[in-house]
């Protein structure tokens, strides 16, 4: 193996055990989301089909990294899902904790886009064509979720907004 082909690898790899505990970190922050959501029905079921889809995308970084005779690290995986769990948690003292998740789901699915889209360059450069339907396969679920919640945030907005007006004082429910 020559030194790039070698950097290469060093760098999917790393990449791929980054991206295995990003998965992690996803899961920490949609998980308690829906158990809090009462408002918004759309939202909980579409956050309950992408966290099924994490998973999904979690068991292919597995597969991926066991391709390599390597693994996530636990010490990633735990130290963003508690980073995750605690930035959900952060926002249930706001008032307006769905428009808040909303926006943090909508940025933190282009961070994913992001880390995949770079790990499949690497991918693809290193010539690790196994790797590269598995990858796509996560991306494409990003992507659509990124733009499902791009989509959604008008009408989630306007319904904060009529709940806010309906309460009258002044905070609306999740």
């Amino acid at each position: 193996m020559t030194t790039s082909e070698r950097t290469l690898s060093e760098l999917f790899i790393t990449g791929a055990i980054n991206l295995h505990a990003v998965e992690k970190q996803a899961l920490s922050i949609m998980s308690p989301q829906v158990a809090r959501i009462e408002h918004y029905p759309e939202v909980a079921d579409r956050l309950r089909l992408h966290i099924e889809e994490t998973n999904r995308q979690i068991a292919r970084l597995d597969e991926i990294l066991a391709g390599f005779d390597t693994k996530g690290s636990a010490l990633k995986d735990m130290g963003l899902g508690l980073s995750g769990g605690l930035a959900a948690i952060a926002h249930t003292v706001a008032g307006d904790e769905i428009l808040k998740n909303s926006f943090a789901n909508y940025a933190f699915e282009h961070f994913e886009i992001a880390a995949y889209t770079s790990l499949l360059t690497l991918s693809e450069d290193a010539g690790f064509t196994q790797t590269t339907s598995l990858l796509q396969q996560s991306l494409g679920e990003e992507q659509s979720m990124a733009q499902w919640i791009g989509e959604s945030l008008p009408l989630v907005t306007r319904r904060y907004a009529s709940l806010y007006a309906e309460s009258g004082s002044g905070t609306a429910k999740v």
